[in-house]
């Protein structure tokens, strides 16, 4: 097969292709006298899983899975893919708690630490689901203004706080501009939560895309299996 008709299916350019193919993420193709890449049957199927799969999980992802599959690691593929849904719904659960705190006035009591009214930045990277370096980075652009112990110099958050890292993660899931996140929680300190809202409920919609094209690209990691196991039998 030639490259620029796999690449025509797969609306993509043969550029695309020699760099899967640099990446490791494709089997030895084999060259012509003239020089010119075999594309083979295995190997339209290798680049239809991987075009499928970046869709829904990513290209940081395909470029830990493609590998393992070539090495016939194949049970430590689909668990790297088995933890990426996990990570998803737990992604989706994070938004949907901050749309729902987005229809109160007061953040209700967190369940991991009721009774509580001071969080390190610990609880609130567990809480918010996003890491304490991010946190850090949000203070520093003035996003977020916790209050220190006087005697430690710790980092205190209130359920606030929290509500406020939550919002910030999510809005920045549908924009990347800190400017469009200060707007976003002005907007908040005015009791104006209508563009915040409509931001996690775009995310919502984001997440939900993202599961279909998961389920796309597991039907063609499936597929690529079949066509694997089936090559393999051939040459027994």
């Amino acid at each position: 097969m030639k490259g620029i008709e796999i690449a025509r299916n797969l609306n993509i350019s043969t550029s695309a292709l020699r760099h899967y193919e640099s990446w490791g993420l494709i089997p030895k193709v084999e060259r012509a006298k003239n020089g010119y890449r075999i594309y083979t049957k295995v190997h339209e199927a290798y680049f239809q899983c991987i075009r499928s799969l970046n869709a829904g999980f990513g290209m940081d992802l395909v470029r830990k899975v493609m590998p393992l599959i070539l090495n016939r690691k194949i049970l430590d593929a689909l668990w790297l893919i088995n933890k990426a849904q996990v990570d998803l719904h737990t992604e989706k659960e994070t938004v949907q708690r901050t749309v729902d705190m987005l229809d109160l006035k007061e953040l209700t009591p967190i369940p991991n630490y009721r009774h509580k009214n001071s969080f390190t930045i610990g609880d609130v990277a567990q809480e918010a689901n996003v890491s304490t370096s991010a946190i850090r980075h949000w203070e520093k652009e003035g996003l977020i203004k916790p209050e220190r112990h006087q005697e430690s110099g710790f980092r205190i958050y209130s359920p606030s706080d929290i509500r406020k890292v939550l919002i910030i993660r999510t809005v920045q899931r549908v924009v990347y501009s800190l400017d469009i996140v200060r707007e976003v929680l002005s907007d908040l300190d005015k009791n104006n939560v209508t563009q915040a809202k409509e931001m996690a409920l775009k995310s919502l919609q984001y997440i939900d895309y993202a599961l279909v094209e998961q389920v796309k690209g597991i039907a063609y990691l499936h597929n690529l299996l079949d066509v694997v196991s089936n090559k393999e039998g051939q040459e027994i």
